[in-house]
């Protein structure tokens, strides 16, 4: 009989995106197959030092974590320190990816299409004049870390762009305004370590009450559609898979992320790479996995399967020379 692999799955945290998070983690764990795994949860939050404490025992981790200290580095450090493998980005493809300014900076040293922005911090004296002259409107006001759209806004007027960025400061001391890309919101998947596969592009439409995909439309059911495959042509297509693909390299990403992105015309700006995806069976990744012939306990397998393959490389290319 083959030895169960065990597995811990952690979730929950501390972030503001905490009940994404166990959400998530109940959906993964009631998909795994509990004929292959042994599963032991964890709650960042709470479980630290049992964590600790069982690592020599722990095969794989499944981080099922959105938002800081979790999404951002911290727990991939910690679980490196622990000598534990785990699917996806390492320390430095999670921070980059977590701070969108840094990953607009990536984004554009690789050629990779983005809105027009400005950054500030919260010592900046900001000119709203300033920004709407540079940016025109509407235009995006967002945290520079984070997810789940939380602290974002898309402001129209020169009032609503002041109240956004206060809005935007209470999540962060940075945050960024963007040029307003209308048009339709795509997504598109990869997975792999080495030979990186895309997935199908998803396209995503809010309903009418929601003026972006924020939180509502992402989590509660009804308030969204997602269609896979998108409803463009294939040489768009091809484009967003190309651009998802460069996106995931560009910011230092591993085994898997989503890439959203927005189609204005024939042209596709980048918009954020998310390192840890949604992860329920109605979630954007496992929809364009699911439409691919993957469902949701194939794709976990998969997960885990790069994840251990990340391991034995990592352990290969330690071992000391003779």
């Amino acid at each position: 009989m083959t030895k169960k692999i065990t597995v811990a799955l952690l979730s929950g945290g501390i972030s503001t995106e905490r009940k994404v998070s166990i959400k998530s983690g109940n959906q993964v764990f009631k998909a795994l197959d509990k004929s292959k795994y042994d599963i032991l949860r964890y709650d960042p939050k709470t479980d630290i030092a049992r964590l600790i404490a069982d690592a020599a025992n722990i095969d794989v981790a499944l981080i099922i974590l959105h938002g800081n200290y979790g999404e951002d580095g911290t727990v991939q450090g910690m679980l490196d320190l622990l000598k534990i493998p785990y699917q996806g980005s390492g320390t430095l493809g999670s921070s980059v990816a977590m701070n969108k300014l840094a990953s607009k900076r990536l984004y554009e040293h690789a050629c990779i299409p983005v809105p027009a922005y400005l950054s500030f911090q919260s010592s900046d004296a900001i000119n709203p004049n300033e920004c709407i002259e540079k940016l025109g409107l509407p235009m995006v006001v967002k945290p520079v870390t984070g997810g789940s759209s939380i602290g974002m806004t898309i402001a129209k007027t020169r009032r609503t762009l002041t109240s956004a960025i206060k809005k935007a400061f209470l999540y962060g001391d940075t945050i960024l305004i963007e040029e307003y890309i209308k048009g339709t919101e795509i997504t598109g998947g990869v997975i792999g370590n080495h030979t990186m596969e895309s997935l199908p592009i998803v396209e995503i439409v809010p309903s009418r009450k929601h003026a972006f995909f924020d939180y509502e439309a992402k989590y509660l059911k009804g308030e969204s559609l997602e269609i896979c495959p998108a409803r463009i042509s294939q040489d768009i297509a091809r484009k967003a898979k190309d651009l998802a693909v460069k996106s995931h390299r560009a910011l230092f990403c591993n085994g898997y992320s989503r890439t959203d992105m927005m189609i204005r015309g024939e042209d596709i700006f980048v918009l954020e790479t998310n390192t840890i995806p949604g992860m329920t069976p109605v979630s954007l990744l496992p929809l364009a996995a699911k439409t691919a012939g993957m469902n949701f306990t194939q794709l976990l397998d998969r997960l885990i399967e790069l994840a251990l393959e990340q391991k034995k490389k990592t352990k290969s290319s330690i071992r000391p020379k003779k």
